[in-house]
């Protein structure tokens, strides 16, 4: 009864997007698009997740983060934030300000289970924000969206054993949600390695065994995969998991670094003095150092990303070999913030990433404007996700899941 009264509030948010092609009996395919789908956007930043599900058709019309600078970004771009983004703590909304949507997506804080963060577990002070999306979702009872969509590091399969993975399953398990799980790398979609785990729930019923799940998710191949990720899953075979038959996606990328970067003067004074960048030079590694100077050597312009990292020696300018970007941070701390050097024709110049160029390794267009400025600004984009990853995953994963909870929805009420 619990789970008909449940389909039963969400067949009208299914009706608005897909119509059902009841020829013969068959189940719904491709359909017209009659309407969106809704979502609460959880931890929704700079509104990321949002500009990757929209061209799929979703609609938000729920969105929360504790960032007032973060919400300034976002109003920036999307004129109707006022209208549903709530600027306050997860833990202090109220479930009756929340609408019924059809899923909640939840990219909840890292830095507990980030290596670049403190790795103080799902219960440290940041990360520790999921328990206030779970408490949301539980206050919600039956009419909690039938998917979400939770997105975090690699660090939250490994982060206290595995146990605050095991722990988050366990939760979406307990309020009715079977689990699948893959890994999905930004560089597949733009020159950014930015590896993401990805956590779907639902609350449609399966039609395989969860041994045949759990089977189907520890044979993905590498690209939505990772051997961290099967050992988690193999861990925790007795929790509830489904299975997404997913297409391979994009090869990664090898280079495309050099296409984002802004055009700057020379005279510009984001461009590093002299003295500068000989400190940093000085504070390469003989490897490292040698690839600038190649670099310098070349008759054209290449360029090429490094961060600051504190090691045993001190600290040191560690550059990477290609046309690519390393993960974009939250750019706080001195080992977040991404550097760029332009080499060639007998010269190095070096300087800081620009929030645009975030921006363009994020998958965001150009015309997304940036309201706020330096640390405020690489931080909103290096929280985010990366746009095109989400289209992906709501192209593949999301949509036919909503396409088949309509079915499901529509069959329970024809048989009443």
């Amino acid at each position: 009864m619990a789970c008909k009264t449940m389909i039963r509030q969400h067949t009208s948010s299914f009706d608005n997007y897909f119509t059902l092609n009841a020829k013969n009996g068959s189940r719904p395919s491709e359909k017209k698009q009659i309407g969106p789908l809704t979502v609460a956007e959880y931890f929704a930043g700079i509104g990321l997740v949002r500009m990757g599900l929209e061209p799929l058709g979703w609609k938000v019309i729920f969105a929360n983060d504790i960032s007032a600078k973060k919400h300034e970004m976002y109003k920036a771009f999307f004129s109707d934030s006022k209208g549903h983004y709530l600027v306050n703590d997860i833990f202090k909304i109220a479930p009756s300000q929340i609408p019924l949507t059809t899923l909640a997506t939840c990219s909840f804080p890292c830095i507990d289970l980030s290596l670049a963060g403190n790795m103080n577990g799902i219960d440290g002070q940041y990360s520790s924000a999921f328990w206030g999306f779970m408490k949301i979702l539980k206050s919600q009872g039956e009419a909690a969206p039938p998917l979400v969509l939770v997105e975090n590091v690699p660090g939250w399969l490994y982060s206290n054993h595995g146990n605050d993975f095991r722990a988050t399953v366990q939760a979406l398990n307990k309020l009715g949600y079977a689990c699948d799980v893959f890994i999905l790398d930004a560089l597949r979609f733009t020159p950014q390695s930015r590896s993401r785990v990805f956590l779907i729930g639902t609350k449609l019923p399966s039609t395989e065994s969860n041994q045949e799940c759990t089977f189907n998710i520890l044979s993905r191949p590498k690209s939505l995969s990772s051997e961290r990720l099967k050992k988690s899953i193999a861990l925790n075979k007795d929790l509830r998991w489904f299975y997404i038959n997913l297409p391979a996606p994009p090869p990664l990328n090898g280079g495309g670094l050099s296409s984002i970067i802004e055009p700057i003067k020379d005279s510009d004074e984001r461009w590093w003095s002299a003295e500068e960048v000989q400190r940093h030079l000085e504070m390469m590694s003989a490897d490292h150092l040698q690839r600038v100077m190649q670099l310098a050597e070349c008759n054209k312009i290449s360029y090429r990303t490094f961060y600051r990292r504190r090691r045993v020696e001190g600290q040191r300018a560690e550059v990477r070999d290609d046309d690519l970007a390393g993960c974009l941070r939250t750019a706080i701390g001195g080992s977040g913030k991404q550097f760029l050097i332009a080499g060639g024709k007998g010269g190095i110049k070096m300087r800081a990433m620009t929030p645009r160029e975030y921006a363009r390794l994020q998958g965001v267009p150009d015309e997304y404007p940036i309201a706020v400025r330096g640390v405020q600004a690489l931080t909103g984009f290096g929280d985010a996700v990366c746009v095109p990853v989400i289209l992906w995953i709501a192209k593949h994963a999301l949509n036919p899941l909503a396409e088949q909870q309509l079915y499901e929805a529509r069959t329970v009420m024809h048989n009443g």
